[in-house]
């Protein structure tokens, strides 16, 4: 029977299943470590999806006309910086509602997206295709069963990410500046007095996520298909967001809700492949389902930072919206 079980972990159905799961983790992961760092900082980004939609736009147009996929990275990054900046003045200058704004972002990217594609492209049979980023295979640590293809099979961004991951969760709890992240978010008139600069904080912390967030969206074109195509984003956004609640605003709970996730989108795929009489729509449903499920109990468990949401004024008086 271990014999049997062991079979099972090594075969190539079994691992290609685990290397699609992190693939399909990835661009969630990087939008909720993104996410990790306004959210402790005491703002809401609902407008993830509208970040990665147009990272993923971006990311591919310029990759299609520059011939370099690092290149259309490099692109989507400018412009996560422009929308992270965009969200700020509007959120924490201006101090509009941020769920409204958020959601109206979203909106306004989607339409956008799928306008200019349009524009650049024409409307044709044969979508443009650009050559997506290789799989990089770690000699030795690849071969491990089932850790080696989920971590070490995968494509240079995605090693880019377990970086990531260390180095938010290096920053959030060895850093003064990530002290500073997190008392922004906490109680952010204390942390003023004790002279972190909030407003500044704040604005650093929103351009962070809006840079992975664009980085996760170019991931879709650029790493997973090599092409774009209108909503390519399917609510991975919002799902970031509740990846977030899942980990608990943890980096390395964050890594494995997004992983988890990943691992039930990957499986409603394969399980198309088989002649089930069940609608397929209904199978595309499951992940979603599932991150609802989970969320309905890790949702009572986990503390959102204090002053999440709330606009900040520097005298001392919380806006009123």
């Amino acid at each position: 029977m271990i014999g049997d079980l062991f079979s099972f972990l090594t075969s190539s159905i079994f691992e290609g299943f685990l290397t699609a799961s992190m693939r399909l983790a990835i661009p969630i992961m990087l939008a909720a470590i993104g996410g990790i760092y306004n959210e402790r900082a005491g703002i809401s980004n609902i407008g993830m999806e509208g970040f990665m939609i147009v990272g993923s736009l971006t990311g591919f147009v310029v990759s299609y006309y520059s011939g370099s996929v690092w290149i259309g990275i490099l692109a989507a990054i400018f412009l996560g910086i422009l929308l992270g900046l965009i969200m700020g003045y509007f959120e924490i200058t201006l101090k509009v509602n941020q769920v409204v704004f958020g959601i109206s972002l979203n909106l306004f990217c989607v339409g956008l997206t799928s306008f200019l594609f349009r524009i650049i492209f024409g409307i044709t049979s044969n979508s443009p295709r650009i050559t997506p980023l290789p799989t990089i295979m770690i000699p030795i640590l690849s071969k491990i069963p089932v850790i080696g293809p989920i971590l070490f099979q995968q494509t240079a961004l995605a090693y880019i990410t377990y970086i990531l991951v260390l180095i938010t969760a290096i920053i959030m709890y060895r850093s003064a500046w990530g002290m500073n992240i997190i008392a922004a978010g906490e109680n952010p008139e204390a942390a003023e007095t004790m002279g972190v600069d909030v407003i500044r904080t704040r604005y650093y912390a929103i351009i962070i996520s809006g840079v992975l967030c664009s980085i996760g969206g170019a991931f879709l074109s650029t790493a997973s298909t090599g092409l774009f195509v209108q909503n390519m984003t399917a609510g991975r956004g919002y799902i970031a967001l509740a990846i977030l609640v899942i980990g608990r605003w943890d980096p390395f709970g964050v890594f494995i809700a997004a992983l988890l996730f990943g691992a039930a989108d990957a499986l409603q795929l394969r399980t198309q492949l088989f002649n089930f009489d069940i609608p397929y729509q209904f199978l595309v449903m499951l992940p979603y389902i599932l991150c609802m499920v989970v969320m309905i109990f890790f949702s009572k468990s986990s503390r959102a930072p204090a002053a999440l949401g709330e606009p900040y004024d520097r005298g001392g008086k919380k806006s009123e919206i």
